[in-house]
């Protein structure tokens, strides 16, 4: 492809996308596919030859478009949101055209430069101070990964530098939430933790981790000779957006040397509303927090945030010194290869540039706080209908509801609340995600779409409210 090919069918592109936007609100949120449908349409074997890129894009309509469920749609309220604002796009597409690889700062100056700025940016627009250093990266799940390796090593005093986890003569614990995100026990897996030494501490009746609870089975663990390596706390968890105690917690963890580290994925991007910040008050006594710009403040996935307060071990932890990448000016900068698990990383402080620059604080702020009244609105509108509760507190921007019509509990209220979930789904009218929570099945609205305004909110409980009536009747 050469160079005026490319313009031109970069432009035709940009153009296919802009009406894909703007087609968005007529289309049925979730694809109607059935498993195997588009593989059936595609040839099974790669061309021999090159094919116009015209058909490329038309192929894009009548192959991909039919078979994908739209993140973007105003009425998707499903998982969490996540975004991809039009200046965070174009961020993207410069950082794959650029095609820079940051293996080291000499690699791309500009891209370590950029991206200590951004997530210093990010550290402002968040209230925290300025003991927290940060990186980019691709996932919570990863940041959650990095957290526990440097507690573990912490812990153990660098065991990594000697006989490893072998060579420990106390089994390590790790303590989390029956509401914290699948990645945090799976982290703690990867990290070598064993599944038998993971404690799920109890919650209260806001589903949020019981600090009084945690203090009693790391008081246990301790006196059996076990020790306590880390918490995990949550701002936000994913089912119900609960919100751990921090400042409780790290009360724990301060009087017994654990790692406290803080997962606030979605929640973390609310705390840009300084009326937000008391949901993670205590935050300045973690040794680590991640949250994810690509969810609700519009960045296109992947951007995570990986924040910490001891940089130094971090780097001695995650370093990686080859010959083939020194440079004279080692000394003098930050090589971000050393603040993570990979070797190289792309230009992601692009897109969090690009998105920050165009909408500015104050137009991210406005964003979230509609969403936040557009949740209580729901909350309000669910808990004033018959037969329809709200689950749990809404201090951010998921509503948990079920109907719940008189006479039906247990297994079969779980099989209709599934069924009125499933059947809104497929009608394409909105798009839920349920959830179990307490042994039982609730449906989850999670708002935050970009295009989403209180109509979008209205009209998908009229249909979750239709739904749920045919299925009882049914």
């Amino acid at each position: 492809m050469t160079p005026e090919e490319f313009r031109r069918h970069g432009h035709a592109l940009i153009d296919w996308l802009a009406d894909h936007q703007a087609s968005l609100p007529e289309r049925p949120v979730q694809a109607p596919s059935r498993p195997g449908e588009l593989r059936a349409a595609l040839p099974q074997t790669p061309p021999e030859t090159s094919e116009p890129f015209e058909q490329v894009i038309a192929d894009l309509d009548r192959l991909i478009v039919p078979h994908l469920s739209f993140f973007q749609h105003p009425r998707f309220f499903g998982y969490f949101p996540a975004n991809a604002l039009p200046a965070g796009v174009l961020g993207d597409l410069v950082s794959t055209a650029l095609g820079v690889i940051g293996l080291s700062w000499q690699s791309s100056p500009a891209l370590t430069e950029l991206e200590e700025v951004v997530t210093d940016w990010m550290r402002q627009m968040t209230g925290l101070s300025s003991a927290w250093q940060g990186v980019i990266g691709d996932t919570a799940s990863t940041g959650t990964l990095v957290a526990l390796i440097s507690a573990r090593e912490r812990a153990t005093d660098y065991a990594l530098a000697q006989g490893g986890l072998q060579a420990e003569a106390a089994p390590l614990t790790v303590y989390v939430s029956s509401g914290s995100h699948s990645s945090v026990e799976k982290g703690a897996l990867l990290a070598g933790i064993g599944r038998d030494h993971i404690r799920l501490v109890p919650t209260d009746a806001a589903h949020a981790m019981r600090a009084d609870a945690l203090a009693e089975l790391v008081a246990a663990d301790l006196a059996a000779g076990l020790r306590p390596m880390a918490v995990v706390a949550t701002t936000g968890t994913t089912a119900t957006t609960a919100l751990d105690p921090i400042a409780a917690i790290a009360e724990v963890t301060s009087r017994h040397g654990i790692w406290l580290h803080v997962d606030a994925a979605m929640a973390g991007s609310a705390m840009i509303l300084p009326e937000c910040r008391w949901m993670w008050q205590g935050i300045e006594a973690a040794d680590s927090l991640v949250f994810n710009p690509h969810k609700w403040l519009g960045v296109p996935f992947d951007c995570s945030l990986y924040y910490v307060r001891d940089p130094q071990h971090l780097v001695r932890v995650m370093s990686t010194n080859p010959s083939y990448l020194q440079s004279s000016v080692d000394e003098e900068v930050r090589n971000l290869r050393d603040w993570g698990i990979p070797l190289g990383r792309r230009f992601r402080a692009l897109k969090l540039w690009f998105v920050i620059r165009e909408q500015g604080v104050a137009g991210l702020q406005a964003r979230l706080r509609r969403d936040l009244a557009n949740a209580q609105a729901l909350a309000r509108l669910v808990a004033d209908t018959p037969d329809w509760r709200v689950l749990a507190p809404v201090p951010l921007q998921t509503v948990c509801v079920r109907h719940e019509p008189p006479g039906l509990t247990g297994e079969a209220l779980d099989r209709h609340t599934r069924a009125w979930a499933e059947a809104v789904n497929r009608s394409g009218a909105a798009y839920l995600t349920p959830a179990m929570v307490d042994g039982r099945w609730l449906v989850r609205v999670s708002i935050g779409a970009p295009g989403t305004e209180l109509a979008d909110v209205t009209a998908t409980f009229a249909a979750m409210r239709h739904e749920a009536e045919i299925a009882l009747s049914g």
